[in-house]
């Protein structure tokens, strides 16, 4: 062999001893992962698989007011019929309750727990427009902030909250806004930092209000505390009225709705 054949030998030698181990290496499976249990999922509660399946079938949940609003008789003569419009914080506002309610009035509770102001707007015609009130409260946007059913920008709840008085107003119903209710945080999706938004909408509402000649009813001064939330005193979760709250809404709406059958 010559010297150039032996040197050439010994390079492709010393070349395989280098390769293959990492060509090798390669083709090994890599090291399996030390075995663990599988993180245990969070429970679905009832409530929570309802919901959904309700969304999925009935967006809007026209189901959810539709036989009462065919049960409900015309408005007597003379009657001052008002149709509270909203989400849980209206929901959860006990018409009849000697505290903070409306004992005797005529007034009608359309106000459902988690709903957005584009779920609102679909049910305004069967729920509101329907009951021929003399006047609508309209109460919404904290859901839309907190993404209830999606991300949603503050043109878009504005948006929402016109298109409803829009309707009322060309129903000949009298148009009642009220600001959003405190919110620190929401203990159902923490992290969003919804008292500066809250704060930017409820000027928009009021100035809405203003150009059109709506009333306008503030609710988030009288009940803020120094972080623009809901105080213990006012609220077990920052985001619901206590009946204590529910104390300081009721004659700042009854207010708001005297005004407006007084223009």
């Amino acid at each position: 062999m010559t010297r150039l054949s032996l040197r050439t030998a010994l390079l492709a030698a010393i070349f395989s001893i280098l390769v293959v181990p990492v060509w090798l290496t390669a083709q090994e499976p890599a090291s399996l992962p030390e075995t663990k249990a599988p993180p245990t999922a969070t429970p679905v509660s009832d409530w929570q698989k309802t919901h959904e399946e309700q969304l999925k079938n009935d967006w809007p949940w026209l189901a959810r007011f539709k036989e009462a609003d065919l049960a409900l008789a015309k408005p007597a003569a003379g009657e001052n019929r008002v149709v509270f419009m909203g989400d849980s914080i209206t929901q959860g506002w006990h018409f009849d309750s000697a505290v903070g309610g409306f004992p005797g009035k005529p007034y009608i509770n359309r106000g459902i727990s988690g709903q957005t102001t584009p779920q609102m707007v679909l049910r305004f015609r069967q729920d509101v427009i329907a009951l021929q009130p003399k006047v609508v409260v309209i109460l919404g946007g904290t859901n839309d902030i907190a993404g209830n059913t999606g991300p949603m920008t503050l043109e878009q709840t504005e948006d929402n909250l016109a298109s409803m008085a829009d309707l009322a107003t060309a129903n000949h119903i009298r148009v009642v806004l009220c600001s959003v209710t405190p919110a620190f945080d929401f203990p159902w999706r923490p992290g969003l930092t919804p008292a500066p938004k809250v704060l930017a909408l409820n000027a928009w509402i009021k100035a809405y209000a203003a150009a059109k000649g709506y009333v306008y009813v503030d609710f988030h001064s009288a009940m803020k505390d120094e972080r623009n939330g809901l105080p213990p005193t006012l609220s077990k979760d920052g985001v619901h009225p206590l009946p204590t709250g529910y104390a300081i809404m009721a004659p700042l709406v009854e207010a708001g709705i005297a005004k407006t059958l007084g223009r």
